[in-house]
């Protein structure tokens, strides 16, 4: 988990403002002391330069990993709807019980992607999620020793373990956090750009702020953005719980005594 995790966004929009005014300042004071002519628009240059790639890279890094949580939770929710359309194709007793065991599972799942980004509450879920894995694989043992057939049994069992799976996929994709190597990185280029800004702006003889605090406010506020991207449980930029939602509501509404017809089969 990242260090920056832990804090508030509007805290962390705070700190980065003051962290680049306070830069800012410090470069201006030290160009207004400075009676030497200097040419350093290469250097800032080169510098705010490598500030827009490390700001590029990061924004990429943030977002590949809330599509690989997107792509997770939209697989996560079609293999369970899967295994329970194959769980209404077992024969009786076993597809009443297994279906029973997917709508508690699917629930967990639902719970899960509410839930905050706490251990306590996260390890117990996970905890549920594997107790009804090992009952669901239980029924599957008990199944195939009487039906050795493939169809249903055998895909039954495939979707099982396509269920099982994508639990793993989803849960590291949750964790999965830009190192906070990479915002410190982020923020001491970030300072450093912003404060040669604040030095070249204090040579001129116009002196003026303006653009060079439009620059600590655009920066902040892409870093803002980069974080809440990379947050999978609190912010304003989230992903879209419906697939696993919508796998719920189908599994509430199937009835043993109705079953698929076969080209719904999947």
């Amino acid at each position: 988990m990242s260090f920056f995790s832990n804090l508030p966004l509007p805290l962390i929009f705070l700190v980065s403002i003051v962290l680049f005014a306070a830069a800012a300042e410090i470069g201006h004071n030290f160009g207004l002391r400075d009676k030497q002519e200097a040419n350093i628009a290469t250097l800032q240059a080169s510098i705010l330069g490598l500030l827009a790639l490390m700001l590029s890279f990061t924004f990429a890094m943030a977002v590949s990993r809330f599509d690989d949580r997107r792509v997770a939770l939209l697989d996560e929710a079609n293999a369970i709807g899967t295994a329970a359309l194959r769980a209404r194709l077992l024969p009786a007793p076993h597809d009443a019980a297994c279906l029973g065991l997917l709508r508690d599972y699917v629930g967990i799942r639902v719970a899960l992607t509410k839930a905050l980004e706490k251990p306590a509450p996260i390890e117990a879920m996970l905890a549920q999620s594997n107790a009804l894995q090992e009952r669901l694989w239980k029924e599957a043992k008990e199944i195939a020793s009487k039906d050795t057939s493939m169809v249903p049994t055998g895909q039954f069992i495939q979707a099982l373990n396509d269920t099982f799976d994508a639990q793993e996929k989803r849960i590291t994709a949750f964790r999965h956090r830009v190192p906070r190597i990479v915002f410190f990185a982020l923020y001491g280029i970030a300072a450093v750009g912003i404060g040669f800004a604040g030095y070249a702006s204090g040579l001129e003889r116009r002196r003026w702020r303006l653009p060079v605090y439009v620059v600590s406010l655009l920066a902040a506020s892409v870093i803002l953005l980069i974080q809440d991207i990379d947050r999978p449980d609190s912010g304003w930029v989230l992903v879209d719980p419906q697939p696993i939602i919508d796998a719920a509501e189908a599994l509430a509404s199937y009835r043993v005594d109705t079953l698929p017809a076969p080209a719904l089969y999947r």
